[in-house]
C-alpha cells in the first residue's frame, strides 16, 4: 500500500481508539446505571456497539501488520503495475476511462481507484501502451485498448 494509505488507515485507528471508544465506555457506564441488566435494551446495543469497534479495530491493525509499503521512487510506466494510472479505452463502445491501480484497503471507484485483484486490473498487468487487454469479467468479455500509463 501507498504511505497516504498507511497514513489514512493509522489515522482510522487513532480516531477509533481516542474517540469512538470512550463514547461507547460511557454509554454502556450510562446504560448499567438504569439498574436489571437482563432486560435493559440500551445496555445490550452498548455492548454490541463496543464489539463491532473492536472488531474493526482489530481489521485495521491487521491491515496494517500485513502491510507492505509501495517506494514509489521505484514506479515505472513502461508496462502496468500497482500504483500506475491507465487511461483505457472499451473498443466496443469506444467509452474512455483512467483508472489508478492501488492495494484492495486503498480501492475507491469514486475516485477511480481499482483494487489490484479486480478482474480488470489483473487484465491489464504487465500489459504496455498499444496493446490490447481482453479481460473476462462477471458480464462477458471485455476488450480495452491501453492509451497511457503514467504515474
Amino acid at each position: 500500500m501507498t504511505e497516504d494509505g498507511y497514513n489514512r488507515i493509522l489515522a482510522d485507528i487513532t480516531y477509533l481508539e481516542s474517540v469512538r471508544r470512550p463514547e461507547i465506555s460511557q454509554q454502556i457506564a450510562e446504560a448499567r446505571d438504569k439498574g436489571d441488566l437482563s432486560e435493559n435494551a440500551e445496555y445490550d446495543a452498548a455492548r454490541e456497539a463496543q464489539g463491532l469497534l473492536e472488531a474493526k479495530i482489530a481489521q485495521l491493525k491487521g491491515m496494517l501488520s500485513n502491510a507492505r509499503l509501495i517506494d514509489e521512487s521505484q514506479l515505472k510506466t513502461d508496462v502496468v503495475q500497482i500504483m500506475n494510472k491507465v487511461k483505457i479505452r472499451n473498443t466496443k463502445n469506444k467509452a474512455v476511462m483512467t483508472y489508478t491501480i492501488v492495494s484492495d484497503s486503498e480501492a475507491n471507484l469514486k475516485e477511480n481507484k481499482i483494487a489490484v485483484s479486480t478482474p480488470i486490473a489483473q487484465g491489464l498487468m504487465g500489459k504496455k501502451t498499444g496493446e490490447m487487454a481482453d479481460i473476462k469479467v462477471p458480464s462477458g468479455m471485455m476488450s480495452f485498448e491501453i492509451l497511457e500509463i503514467s504515474l
